[in-house]
């Protein structure tokens, strides 16, 4: 359902329905209970309540915190070990200017092979949540033929070769590191937390009562709109790849990789 959202609506719009929606349901919620039971504008209860709700409150806080730092660092890692890969296909280019014109072109050629696959084939993918290792699995092989095939020649052409090949390897561990991370989404138990918590301290303000309609109102939508921005930043950070706060491909296209984009 999350990543449906994040997919087909934007940021502006999933914020509309969710902290509009809940905040609207509280005002009717607040508004029904107060029909059904008059007394509670009398204030009666607001001493239980008030600590029922700090108590709740103060959990669901820091329950809350914790997800979303969570999050957050989820996607700065995520960027981190996409920054990392596209750094390591450009170092590979760069050491690859060392070696004979055939060499050199032949391991161009599968760098920019790998570079499109990535992110014309397995970002959507990701995106989708469905990452696959297949997707660039061809190309990933392509890259290690192609400097399996070259055979350097003295020690300067060992030390662009060597270089060349340990970024290579660390391509290929940034990119297990990506779909994994693709992979991942909140846990179902701290799902449950974050949405059944905002459906447990949101009804308890209805109980709080006040004289003054507009101020009872106005403090139930005071709290159920920000839970619904908590739930908003949950929502936009849960997938890496999904969504306006996405992880983009774009240094995939930068640097010294942006020369197989030039035709584009």
């Amino acid at each position: 359902m999350i990543l449906w959202l994040l997919n087909h609506f934007s940021t502006f719009v999933i914020a509309v329905l969710l902290v509009g929606g809940l905040t609207g349901l509280a005002v009717a919620g607040s508004v029904a209970a107060r029909r059904r039971y008059p007394h509670l504008a009398q204030g009666d209860h607001n001493e239980m309540v008030g600590v029922a709700l700090g108590m709740f409150g103060a959990i669901y806080g820091i329950i809350l915190a914790f997800v979303v730092v969570t999050l957050w660092t989820q996607v700065e890692t995520t960027q981190n070990i996409v920054a990392s890969e596209a750094t390591d296909l450009a170092l590979v280019v760069r050491s690859a200017d060392a070696f004979p014109p055939a060499d050199r072109d032949r391991v161009r050629q599968a760098v920019g092979a790998y570079t499109h696959a990535v992110v014309e084939v397995q970002w959507p993918l990701m995106r989708d949540g469905q990452p696959s290792y297949e997707a660039t699995a061809p190309q990933t092989q392509a890259l290690y033929k192609a400097l399996q095939a070259y055979e350097p020649q003295g020690t300067r052409a060992e030390t662009f070769y060597a270089e060349a090949v340990t970024r290579l390897n660390d391509v290929a561990a940034q990119r297990r590191a990506r779909i994994t991370m693709a992979e991942s989404s909140l846990p179902v138990l701290l799902q449950v937390l974050v949405y059944g918590g905002a459906f447990v301290i949101v009804p308890l303000t209805f109980l709080f009562g006040l004289r003054s309609l507009r101020m009872q109102l106005l403090f139930v939508s005071a709290v159920a709109g920000l839970i619904g921005f908590s739930l908003l930043l949950v929502v936009a950070l849960d997938r890496p790849f999904a969504g306006d706060l996405s992880v983009t491909p774009e240094p995939y296209k930068e640097a010294a990789l942006a020369q197989f984009w030039a035709a584009g």
